[in-house]
């Protein structure tokens, strides 16, 4: 157990030995030992007997350890010296600066040119939204209202009504891509995989409007990414 005190650059530092102290007299120094087999050296007279947890602690400042923790000045010797006169003579960083941005000269750019070309993007990344179809062509969406409920922007809606078959279906389904925070909760909740947040991330319009979502604008977003939005399923339901 070591107790520690820092005065400005100065870190004290004081070995404590928490039970079972006794004093060993030597020949030159006296030593404290422990219960626990350890033991260190003190310059210092011993402490009067006293009961634990009650320690000996050091009195001066020739009876503590002191242990520098700035940044230590620099060394002296030749090699080192004649670096640092080198350094600011001759502008060595200057020059190895110069080198590396050479060397990437004859790599291959890290940069792309987009439009024409585009980085991979994450099967898990979260674009615009889009309604998905059975292979059927019948629609997904149940009208089971959970993404509506568990949206924490409020930016869905939903209206249902049944059909003659005894099925629900979603006789509007509206999302306001201004509110939404394409958090992801909708994708979760929906136990169909009907609603889901596709890779397309170029749908940048000119007025807010546009960027309110209706049933048939979400439906073709999802025929016409349907490929990429099975793809990325397949590859997350492993996580789900």
């Amino acid at each position: 157990m070591f107790g520690t005190r820092i005065y400005g650059t100065i870190k004290y530092v004081n070995q404590i030995r928490p039970t079972g102290l006794k004093l060993i007299r030597g020949s030159s120094q006296n030593q404290i030992s422990g219960d626990d087999g350890y033991s260190s050296c003190a310059s210092f007279s011993p402490c009067p007997p006293i009961k634990p947890p009650f320690y000996c602690r050091p009195r001066t400042k020739y009876e503590v350890n002191f242990v520098y923790i700035n940044d230590q000045p620099p060394s002296t010797r030749t090699k080192d010296f004649v670096d640092r006169v080198a350094q600011t003579v001759f502008w060595t960083e200057l020059i190895r600066g110069f080198a590396v941005t050479l060397a990437h000269i004859f790599k291959e750019p890290a940069t792309i040119n987009y439009p024409f070309e585009k980085g991979p993007i994450s099967p898990r990344y979260r674009g615009e939204h889009a309604l998905r179809r059975y292979p059927s062509g019948e629609e997904r969406c149940i009208a089971c209202k959970l993404c509506e409920a568990v949206c924490p922007a409020q930016a869905i809606t939903i209206d249902a009504e049944e059909r003659c078959d005894g099925s629900r279906r979603a006789t509007r389904y509206d999302i306001d891509l201004t509110k939404c925070i394409f958090c992801g909760y909708c994708q979760e909740a929906c136990p169909v995989d009907a609603i889901v947040e596709g890779p397309n991330f170029e749908y940048s319009t000119e007025t807010h409007e546009e960027l309110i979502y209706n049933k048939e604008k979400l439906l073709g977003n999802g025929d016409r990414w349907e490929p990429e939005l099975a793809s990325s399923l397949r590859d997350n339901h492993l996580y789900r």
